[in-house]
């Protein structure tokens, strides 16, 4: 079964769009946010972007390698249309003799209050904790270190295990999240006071006919939210929520495949719903795994279109971050062969 899906998506793979170059159609730019030749770290992974008064920022974890314990959270600001050098604002030191790496930074500015800062901190992924930070000044200052607690249906609080959350009318914070511990499993965590306390939603799957993470949570004007996650079966999946997030569907396989990769997702303002993701399943034939990043669209977030392919190439394009400014245009992050940060942008209308 797996190799009949891998030849259909290498044959899709095919019709897909050529990769984009900035300035023609609807990429407009795509620059890595600090140079290969004077990379401040042998590795990096994971970014996340928000807008603020101030402008974007950009955070992700970096280090020797992945999991290993000097990897700490950095992060970047457009100051003047350029990104400054980045600084790390978080390490995984807790005492005095322990150390852990960081993991999994996510950026999330409410409509009122300070942006936020969540990351992880721990051996593993199944065996992490949750943190949190935040800034007052647009990500100049980080402050109010705390972690997020423990709860008894997932163990520890994460916040957003990768995608950013969002905001409900009422103010409260949706974190879109997912454990690994006991099989890939998806829930939410929601708080109503900027994460001082926390009500668990889920887990939505049972970890065994789709084992998921990293959901991402797209809205639609009659109040139905859907999310979109990682999986271990090659596909995309999703689930619905008619009441708020409260309750959701079973689980269910997206038309869309994945090669156990990391995705992001956002709504529009017109409606329409972006998807970031890797068109590929795992191989050994090219395009497979990480080697091919691209954009998709829905009206309804059922039949996906393959608009844009921001990468094509031997080597790691994962892990992306979306967001749409004030201003309408999409800003992308994504790992760029886990050397740097490449950050694209994109103006929806053009497609």
């Amino acid at each position: 079964m797996r190799y009949i899906l891998a030849s259909f998506m290498l044959a899709l793979a095919a019709e897909l769009p050529p990769v984009a170059k900035p300035g023609s159609g609807a990429l407009l730019s795509a620059e890595l946010i600090y140079p290969l030749d004077n990379k401040p770290t042998p590795q990096c992974h994971a970014s996340t972007i928000a807008e603020t008064k101030a402008g974007l920022v950009s955070a992700w974890f970096a280090g020797t390698r992945e999991k290993h314990a000097d990897v700490g959270i950095r992060i970047s600001r457009q100051v003047d249309d350029k990104w400054t050098k980045p600084i790390e604002v978080a390490d995984g030191s807790e005492g005095q003799d322990k150390k852990y790496p960081c993991w999994n930074p996510v950026l999330f500015q409410p409509k009122k209050g300070p942006l936020m800062l969540f990351y992880k901190v721990g051996p593993t992924p199944s065996r992490w904790w949750g943190i949190l930070l935040t800034s007052k000044d647009g990500g100049k200052t980080w402050d109010n270190r705390r972690k997020l607690g423990k709860d008894e249906t997932i163990g520890h609080l994460i916040g957003p295990v990768k995608n950013k959350p969002i905001q409900l009318a009422n103010g409260t914070i949706l974190c879109p999240s997912s454990t690994e511990h006991k099989g890939w499993r998806v829930h939410f965590e929601a708080t109503q006071d900027f994460g001082k306390t926390w009500e668990v939603i889920g887990p939505i799957n049972d970890g065994k006919e789709f084992g998921a993470i990293q959901p991402s949570i797209l809205t639609y004007a009659d109040g139905r939210m859907q999310v979109m996650c990682r999986s271990q079966q090659e596909v995309i999946t999703q689930s619905e929520s008619k009441d708020g997030g409260k309750t959701w569907s079973k689980m269910t396989a997206s038309p869309l495949p994945n090669p156990n990769a990391g995705t992001d997702a956002v709504t529009l303002k017109d409606g329409r719903q972006l998807i970031v993701y890797n068109h590929t399943t795992r191989g050994i034939r090219f395009p497979s795994g990480r080697n091919m990043l691209n954009v998709a669209l829905s009206a309804a977030g059922k039949n996906w279109k393959t608009v844009l392919t921001l990468e094509r190439a031997k080597g790691e394009y994962s892990y992306p971050a979306v967001i749409q400014a004030k201003d309408g245009k999409v800003h992308i992050t994504y790992t760029y062969q886990r050397q740097s940060v490449k950050h694209a942008v994109i103006d929806p209308e053009k497609f």
